[in-house]
């Protein structure tokens, strides 16, 4: 059990630096299953939240990396329990497009909790909850 414990944590880890690197769609596919369901709940940047299936959440990381020039993810606490690894985190990203008060250039800061549930090595589940300052 430490050793899955181990690799999902990394895994998790590993994820989120892969996308601060700036990879995105085919780069990213290799840690989802094909029966993800990825859910972000509603929050100043998605008012309505949302519900992301594999190829939704592949085409979405692409549209991400034309907009977000670059983003950081500081992890504060990570915690595993079974199959999921909960990150708390502070994100910080730049985008090319105005938003809100920010002009492209200006940094967006939030605090995220995620929620990533593994089978067999790939994350078929996830549960965002952002936390945006105002912007």
């Amino acid at each position: 059990m430490e050793t899955n414990t181990f690799d999902i944590l990394a895994l998790a880890k590993q994820h989120l630096d892969d996308i601060s690197k700036g990879k995105a769609g085919q780069d990213l596919a290799g840690y989802y299953s094909e029966q993800i369901q990825q859910i972000e709940y509603p929050n100043r940047l998605n008012p309505n939240g949302g519900v992301s299936d594999f190829h939704t959440l592949i085409k979405r990381s692409e549209k991400g990396k034309q907009i977000i020039t670059t983003q950081s993810y500081d992890i504060q606490k990570e915690y595993v329990y079974g199959n999921t690894v909960i990150l708390e985190v502070i994100w910080k990203g730049v985008f090319s497009i105005p938003i809100g008060q920010l002009v492209p250039g200006d940094e967006m800061k939030a605090n995220f909790a995620l929620f990533m549930e593994f089978e067999n090595g790939k994350i078929i589940r996830q549960r965002n909850y952002d936390c945006f300052e105002a912007f």
